[in-house]
Formats: structure tokens, sequence, C-alpha cells
């Protein structure tokens, strides 16, 4: 079992930033990768970005949002970050973080993944 609890969301003016965080814990060690979804209002949940957790590079993004987010891991203290910059008021969304136990599969595809956090509210308004 893997237990993923995000963190930093909130309310930020159009441009801004904000730093998301994705703590993992339990069965750390089966993980394979893990990626960041999002969900607005009325809409189909939206992958966002993408990293592998058990090797160096594998690092994706979606086109929505490439140029603007980054996302990284931090394996000693088990979290997946995504700094999230220019903001814009269509990243309004409930940002959710995932993670997968198999090694290959489709990014973008929610079925891929194993373990979903509660997700996080962010409101990108002025």
């Amino acid at each position: 079992q893997v237990e993923l609890v995000e963190s930093g969301g909130g309310l930020v003016q159009p441009g801004g930033s904000l730093r998301l965080s994705c703590a993992a814990s339990g069965r750390i060690a089966s993980i394979s990768v893990i990626s960041w979804f999002r969900q607005a209002p009325g809409r189909e949940r939206e992958w966002v970005a993408g990293i592998r957790w058990t090797d160096f590079g594998g690092i994706y993004y979606s086109d929505s949002v490439k140029g603007r987010f980054a996302i990284s891991k931090d394996k000693p203290v088990s979290t997946v970050y995504l700094q999230m910059d220019d903001l814009k008021p269509e990243d309004t969304a409930v940002y959710y973080c995932a993670a997968g136990l198999q090694y290959a599969g489709t990014w973008h595809s929610p079925g891929r993944y194993d373990y979903w956090g509660q997700g996080t509210q962010v409101t990108v308004s002025s």
C-alpha cells in the first residue's frame, strides 16, 4: 500500500507561483512513476506532468504547462514537487498526485496509476 498526501494549494493571482508537494509513504520502493493530474469543475481529469521515481531523467509535461511548470523529486524525503509559475486562470483545478507501480505505460492515462492522493485546490484569480 502507498499513501500520497498533497499540499501547497491556495489562491494566487494570475502570473503568480505556487509549489505543490506530494508526500509518499508506505511501500515507496514499489513505486515506478509519479504524476500530477488536475481536474476542473465539469471537466475530465487531465494529466499535467510525470517523473520516473526509480531512475534519473524521465520527466514529461503536457503541452498546456510546458515551460511554466516543473516537476521534481526528493527521494530522501519521499516527496515529489510541482513548481507552477506564470499561473493562468485556466490552471484553476483540484490537483492530484498519482503513483504507478509499472515502469511502462501511457503517462496521461489515469488507469496507469495505482494510488491517488486526496487532492489540493489551486485557484488562479484576481
